[in-house]
């Protein structure tokens, strides 16, 4: 017996399918949990059939076939089960809905993606709830990488999204595209998602691998999908031209091995121009619709830094002080440390120093592997070694991605070699 796995590609097309097929079934069957279970089947079907029998010719197809399959099995034996506790035999069995199609059927090959990410958005759950159901139905992450970005126990995390999927059953809510007033009602939560969804692809909170470049780009195509139904929303704007700004610096990011290469040092000839130039008209058009939010912020922020030629043309004044405006629209702490790192650059480190002091008492940033490795960067800068090992170390410690640890002990030996060279 052949059991040779997935290949990469393989893997990477069922994260990306995966979305698909789940909005698929939920249409035809109108029941999130049961329905995730059954694509969860057919996941697994695909990757023990495929590596021996090959690829499908329509992979999406194909899941959604054998997932609907597995639904129409589970209601015929639950419609059995029922009739047999009833002992009613006498009595016909209720017509089944969604019974699976042939793949020819009109709307067999639609995308339901964008009514599922406005599904698990909705107004009947919690803006906590609905971020981690929609991490875990739309953008791919296991429960334990939410937990991890949330910062609660993966029991936890595992029971908020279990509530979430029962929320969502007994409202009865319908699987279709929401009225203009309940998009207007749901969109910061959905942007909120992509935007966390991206960020857990671009710097994967935990494993060996930097990137997961099927989360961004399974949240640049539905930022795209929301931007084309909002084009006038400023807000969705920015955050499509803050992805195309980021991602373009993504071939740049990692070295041959694998390992992290910081913005300063990175090679800018790798960058994705044709992104960045994207993401400076998108940027340019979204200020100029007048009301600015915080992602329109930060995709001028990342156009500054994608515009500068060498890191040392950046204009970290105009950087400033789109910190300075982001902080007054935000009281998250990681906008402050950034505000810091920033304030460092043009006010001295020193001063980007003092203003991380009042970070030590945010319960968030405390034990933060960030505030660490700032820390260290700027003491570095300061000219204090020894403290800058130590910080160095302490932020490779608390972080949970490897690519990061390793840049992080790298940086602390190579400052502890040359104070070594340097001593008497």
């Amino acid at each position: 017996m052949n059991t040779r796995a997935l290949d990469a590609d393989a893997e990477h097309l069922l994260r990306e399918l995966t979305p698909q097929v789940l909005g698929a079934v939920v249409r035809r069957f109108d029941d999130f949990a049961a329905a995730e279970d059954a694509v969860q089947e057919a996941l697994l079907a695909a990757s023990i059939q495929w590596p021996r029998e090959g690829m499908p010719d329509n992979p999406r197809g194909w899941l959604i076939q054998v997932a609907l399959r597995r639904m129409t099995d589970q209601l015929r034996a639950d419609s059995a089960r029922r009739r047999r506790e009833n002992a009613s035999a006498e009595q016909a069995p209720p017509p089944l809905a969604g019974v699976a199609p042939s793949f020819g059927e009109a709307g067999f090959e639609r995308d339901d993606t964008l009514i599922l990410l406005f599904m698990c958005c909705h107004p009947s759950l919690t803006n906590a709830s609905a971020i981690a159901l929609t991490l875990r139905a739309i953008g791919g992450l296991t429960t334990a990488e939410i937990a991890s970005a949330f910062l609660v126990p993966e029991s936890t995390m595992a029971q908020r999204i279990s509530r979430a999927k029962q929320t969502i059953k007994s409202s009865g809510i319908p699987f279709s595209m929401p009225t203009a007033d309940e998009r207007a009602e749901r969109i910061r939560t959905v942007l909120h998602v992509l935007y966390l969804i991206f960020n857990e692809g671009y710097t994967t909170s935990s494993g060996p691998d930097l990137q997961r470049s099927d989360l961004t780009r399974e949240a640049i195509r539905l930022t795209r999908a929301v931007h084309r139904l909002l084009a006038n929303d400023a807000e969705v704007t920015g955050l499509l031209a803050l992805m195309l700004l980021t991602d373009a610096r993504r071939a740049a990011r990692t070295g041959s091995d694998g390992e992290l290469i910081p913005l300063t040092t990175q090679d800018r000839t790798l960058w994705d121009r044709r992104l960045i130039d994207e993401g400076i008209a998108l940027v340019a058009a979204s200020l100029a619709r007048g009301a600015v939010g915080p992602y329109q912020v930060q995709a001028a922020i990342a156009a500054l830094h994608d515009e500068a030629p060498r890191a040392e043309d950046t204009d970290w004044p105009q950087i400033l002080a789109l910190y300075g405006l982001w902080m007054r629209m935000s009281d998250n702490p990681m906008v402050r440390l950034n505000h810091a790192v920033a304030a460092a650059m043009v006010h001295g480190p020193a001063h980007g120093l003092a203003l991380l002091e009042p970070l030590d008492a945010d319960s968030y940033l405390a034990g933060h592997h960030r505030l660490a490795a700032v820390r260290a960067h700027l003491l570095e800068s300061a000219g204090d070694r020894e403290a800058a090992v130590t910080h160095y170390r302490l932020a490779a410690e608390r972080t949970t991605s490897i690519p990061e640890r390793n840049y992080l002990l790298t940086q602390a030996a190579r400052l502890h070699q040359s104070g070594r060279a340097v001593s008497p």
